[in-house]
């Protein structure tokens, strides 16, 4: 058997582990769900007990799809960022639950931040607007909030980090570090030295000396303590789930962007070796780091995507799995006048508004399942063309869009991508793009590929998908959703809306 790569892929709503060869080909994968919880509106958490075990569990079960450990050369490791663990430094033991990315507990403090003027030297230092989507605050509300995590830290034994440094510090038996493409979701690391900042952590209340070391994306982290796998595994590659897909898609040129389609969407323009604050609420953040140079990327974030489908099936019976939703979509010519403005945990990029809540409109006694189901993917791609407009007013004009993520199967939402955005969309043959990426970074780190250069040969087409809506149709949809957005926001506006 060849030289292989074992990538864990630990997402919002399930872990996966996936071996793949140097050609880029999946030669066993496995997957675990893991489960959301909402103890109070606006609050989502995450059980980091069960994260450790079902991330475990899919390793394990992959790797005994192949015999055992003994051909896979390295390990890489890609996550959902801004999700923050706390853990016990003497026991590995995690301290409460995680604070999911979807977490809005801080919306207020990140309000109070604002008009408190912090907000400009918050963008200059770090790429990114105060908001509860980073881990920031959602740190500093933790310590305040968590008895027990005082008292773990005046003995000085707290560890925190986000859900790469919980694995590592677990895989390894005791290794806390964190890499750049994470540590840069933080609101806490200096986008341009890529170094913790002082002043920062004093504003949100971190003490610095919890935090990881922050490291490349390519190198030898360590190995796996033995029991856990079979045997000890070199980790020698690490990114956040967006940069992971990113690298996986061939985005490694200035220009390239991806759109990643799963519980929310992502998109990820290259911008080079040089940081680029957005002028158009887009986000700056770190591309990679290897060899201690940083390459850079500008990133749309959309909250709600699949998690909407999701929705749909769980909590209100349109369908019975997600495949029905090109059924039903392809059933009906158009939604007849219905938005869904899928703001269930508040409109990111480039709105940036926290408090918002979603809003379903233009409903008559006409309007069926499929109709609402069709404006539910009809919303993935209204919300990307947002970004795709911000993204061509800070100066990124791709010909072209790659996809990937659970939705990106989906044939009808790829199409009405290419249609409202006006630019050809591509598919890659692998979908799980996420794992690919932090196994080719696991394969730089291992000195087994070359670099990011290597991505492109090993991405590999399925299809693409040519616009083909006429001009006066897009245009008429989007005035339509506009509308929808300004009546939702303008509700926002009005309400009162307060986590405790």
């Amino acid at each position: 058997m060849t030289e292989l790569l074992l990538a864990l892929d630990e997402g919002t709503t399930s872990t996966r582990a996936m071996v793949f060869d140097l050609t880029g080909a999946s030669v066993s994968t496995a997957t675990r769900p893991l489960i959301q919880h909402y103890p109070k509106p606006g609050w989502v958490e995450h059980n980091p007990k069960e994260i450790w075990a079902e991330t475990l569990s899919a390793a394990r079960a992959a790797i005994a799809q192949l015999g055992g450990a003994g051909h896979i050369k390295a390990l890489g490791i890609t996550n959902q960022r801004e999700t923050v663990v706390f853990w016990d430094r003497a026991t590995g033991e995690p301290v409460g639950p995680a604070i999911v990315w979807q977490d809005r507990r801080t919306a207020d403090e990140c309000a109070a931040l604002e008009e408190a003027g912090h907000g400009p030297l918050v963008a200059e230092a770090t790429g990114l607007p105060i908001d509860p989507y980073f881990s920031a605050t959602k740190l500093g509300w933790a310590l305040r909030h968590r008895p027990q995590l005082a008292e773990l830290l005046a003995a000085n034994r707290l560890a925190c980090g986000t859900v790469d440094s919980y694995l590592i510090f677990r895989l390894t038996g005791g290794l806390h570090v964190m890499d750049a493409t994470n540590a840069a979701r933080t609101q806490l690391m200096d986008l341009r030295t890529c170094q913790w900042r002082e002043d920062l952590c004093e504003l949100f209340g971190v003490p610095r000396a919890i935090l990881p070391e922050i490291t490349d994306c390519a190198a030898p982290f360590g190995h796996t303590l033995p029991e856990l796998l079979g045997r000890a595994i070199p980790i020698t590659g690490v990114a956040g789930d967006q940069q992971a897909a990113a690298l996986g898609q061939a985005c490694v040129t200035p220009g390239a962007i991806k759109a990643t389609y799963g519980t929310g969407a992502f998109v990820l323009a290259h911008v080079g070796e040089e940081p680029r604050l957005s002028q158009n609420r887009l986000l700056g953040t770190v591309a990679w780091r290897l060899g201690g140079k940083p390459a850079y990327a500008l990133e749309g974030s959309i909250f709600v995507a699949g998690s909407a489908v999701k929705w749909l099936r769980d909590q209100v019976g349109l369908v019975i799995e997600a495949g029905e939703t090109e059924v039903l979509a392809r059933s009906v010519a158009s939604t007849e006048g219905v938005y869904l403005v899928p703001a269930f945990v508040g409109l990111g990029a480039p709105h940036w508004r926290p408090e918002a809540r979603a809003s379903l409109t233009g409903l008559t006694f006409g309007a069926t399942r499929a109709h609402i189901v069709r404006a539910c993917l009809e919303a993935m791609s209204y919300q990307t063309h947002d970004l795709m407009t911000a993204f061509r007013q800070d100066g990124v004009e791709p010909g072209l869009m790659r996809i990937d993520g659970g939705m990106a199967v989906n044939d009808w939402m790829a199409q009405d991508l290419a249609d409202m955005l006006d630019l050809t969309v591509e598919r890659p043959r692998v979908t799980e793009t996420t794992a690919l990426g932090a196994a080719i970074l696991a394969g730089i780190g291992a000195g087994l590929l070359k670099g990011p250069e290597d991505a492109v040969r090993l991405w590999q087409p399925d299809r693409c998908f040519e616009p083909a809506l006429a001009p006066d149709a897009r245009s008429s949809r989007l005035a339509g959703w506009r509308v929808a957005v300004a009546r939702t926001l303008g509700d926002a506006a009005r309400a009162e809306h307060r986590f405790e």
